[in-house]
């Protein structure tokens, strides 16, 4: 048996299988529920959703279950654009957009003072409506911020991509680490101050973390069968968050080229690139990653870069073709099953008891 009967507690779940939070309108209210009413943890990407939108979300995930479900935010981070470095990035961007005829309009970067400002508001919203889990990403909860969710009984988790991260967040009084290992798609989770190359896979990962600390860890990363749960677990994890299993799912809001991409482009890498947003992600590889990649260091800052390529993004999506789209993806992208949330994880859960486990 796993050793998940610690995370089940946490969390309230009857099964230790968390999914991922996927931003944009992948993880929607029908997601979120049908994974918390099939016993797992279904969880709310906040980040990038103004306060009122978030508050909307969560009633209406609400209203489609009564079980535990989350809530995962960004921890805001200092950047600096200029408008030097806007022109100059749409000048090398000119060709995406000349493909499907657009036109570049203006971009205002947020001010970082209103990026703090918009996070603590979404802290507000998370304790106001009474979210039983929160998650972070980019970093970890400042101490009196964790001591104000803590004191309304709200269970706090924070990505780590290296052990030295996982050790700073038990230290600081988090209740369990997520553990992303260089396999994961979607955004990287590294802290501040934290090199990008910080790409170690997930099964070291764990097996380091696991000696540092004394709070669960969650395994993410390349995670898509009953196999990859059971070997994290016998290396150290107490659960699991799948996010690209999730991704194909019937409920996700992914865009139908995205669903598609993952099982029919089975022999494409899901590579690394900060080309479409600013930030390291893993996305399926194409055309745009292959002829842009050059200038990859002359893009601008997270969130900024994701402006400047949403309009292009939008239309290789709508004209159905993956070249300039992206398409974010972990590794073992080729496993995903195109079935109902609820139906994954009884899958999920028969392909770990079928090995003498359970969680």
């Amino acid at each position: 048996m796993l050793e998940s009967k610690r995370v089940r507690e946490l969390l309230g779940v009857d099964r230790a299988i968390i999914q991922a939070p996927m931003a944009g309108g992948i993880t929607t209210p029908d997601l979120v529920a049908e994974v918390s009413a099939a016993g797992g943890l279904g969880m709310i990407a906040g980040g990038s959703l103004a306060p009122d939108d978030l508050r909307s979300l969560i009633r209406e995930t609400r209203g489609r279950t009564g079980r535990n479900f989350g809530v995962n935010l960004f921890i805001p981070r200092n950047f600096e654009v200029t408008d030097s470095d806007i022109e100059n990035a749409f000048r090398l961007l000119r060709p995406a957009y000349d493909a499907f005829g657009l036109e570049q309009g203006p971009v205002t970067p947020a001010a970082p003072g209103d990026v703090r400002e918009k996070f603590d508001r979404q802290l507000d919203v998370v304790v106001e409506e009474g979210v039983p889990v929160v998650s972070f990403i980019f970093g970890i909860p400042d101490a009196d911020q964790l001591s104000r969710l803590k004191s309304y009984g709200i269970v706090t988790l924070a990505t780590a991509t290296t052990a030295a991260e996982a050790a700073d967040i038990a230290a600081a009084g988090l209740d369990a680490v997520i553990l992303q290992g260089a396999e994961a798609g979607g955004h990287r989770g590294a802290h501040p101050g934290t090199t990008e190359d910080s790409l170690t896979g997930l099964m070291p990962l764990i097996s380091e973390s696991v000696k540092r600390m004394d709070i669960p860890v969650i395994a993410a990363g390349g995670i898509m069968t009953g196999r990859g749960i059971v070997s994290a677990g016998i290396l150290g994890s107490e659960g699991v968050q799948m996010g690209t299993a999730f991704l194909a799912a019937l409920e996700s809001g992914a865009h139908p080229l995205h669903k598609r991409i993952l099982t029919e482009s089975a022999d494409i890498p899901a590579v690394l690139t900060k080309l479409f947003t600013g930030r390291q992600a893993r996305a399926v590889k194409n055309r745009f990653i292959s002829e842009f990649g050059m200038f990859e260091d002359e893009m601008t800052a997270y969130p900024v870069q994701r402006s400047l390529t949403q309009p292009f993004q939008d239309a290789s999506k709508n004209a159905g073709s993956p070249d300039y789209a992206m398409l974010l993806a972990g590794q073992g992208k080729q496993h995903a099953r195109h079935m109902p949330a609820a139906e994954l994880i009884e899958v999920l859960s028969l392909e770990v008891g079928e090995l003498g486990y359970d969680i």
